[in-house]
């Protein structure tokens, strides 16, 4: 999949407005949920000054690094997208994959994804459950305990295109260990809707939380 779209980030504070929204969700009764908007106060994301803002640093991706699945000598998992029923509406057409790939300089995420409605904002995160355990549970943390944002977490903030593709990698410098098992995509506004899931497969198996080489 070759997808061309506007590389944009979510700014830092969107980052802890994710986590607890972002958690275990017990009900999973209804196949296109009411969206639920988290407050973000008077804050106007529009208007913030992106060029103040060290990027890098937040590790909420790049859309020109190295796609995962390109990391040399990396070990890989990877798994497609299947639909959430804590999604919106809206949200029926979603596919898409995401891959993992542990190296010896870290932790490398890359995902790509169709059907998303277009030039909305999303953000993406590792999770330390199964898709159909509690909905994928809580982020993967490195620090069980520690910071909800990066670099203790794996989030992927991008932008749809004017078709509602998505593309984002990310990168750590720290390697995922085996809890690290699915991956979890949002829009950006209701962050309690889940709107589908990936679960991770090895590409070999028993490679799971080492590097290919290691």
């Amino acid at each position: 999949m070759n997808i061309s779209i506007t590389r944009r980030f979510a700014v830092p504070a969107l980052l802890a407005l994710g986590l607890a929204a972002c958690g275990s969700d017990t009900d999973s009764s209804s196949t296109a949920a009411e969206p639920v908007t988290t407050d973000m106060g008077d804050m106007n994301m529009d208007d913030m000054n992106m060029d103040d803002m060290n990027m890098d640093d937040m590790n909420m991706g790049d859309a020109d690094a190295t796609p995962a699945d390109e990391v040399v000598g990396a070990s890989l998992a990877r798994g497609e997208f299947v639909l959430m029923d804590t999604r919106p509406a809206g949200y029926d057409d979603v596919a898409g994959t995401a891959v993992i790939a542990r190296h010896t300089a870290g932790t490398t995420v890359t995902t790509e994804l169709t059907g998303l409605e277009p030039n909305v904002k999303y953000i993406s995160h590792v999770h330390a459950q199964a898709c159909t355990d509690e909905n994928a549970g809580n982020h993967y943390q490195f620090e069980i305990g520690g910071d909800t944002t990066p670099p203790n977490e794996i989030h992927l903030a991008f932008t749809s295109d004017n078709d509602g593709n998505g593309f984002m990698t990310a990168e750590n410098a720290q390697i995922a260990g085996v809890d690290a098992v699915a991956f979890v995509v949002h829009p950006a506004e209701f962050m309690d809707n889940k709107i589908a899931c990936v679960d991770f497969i090895e590409d070999e198996a028993g490679m799971r939380g080492h590097t290919a080489d290691g």
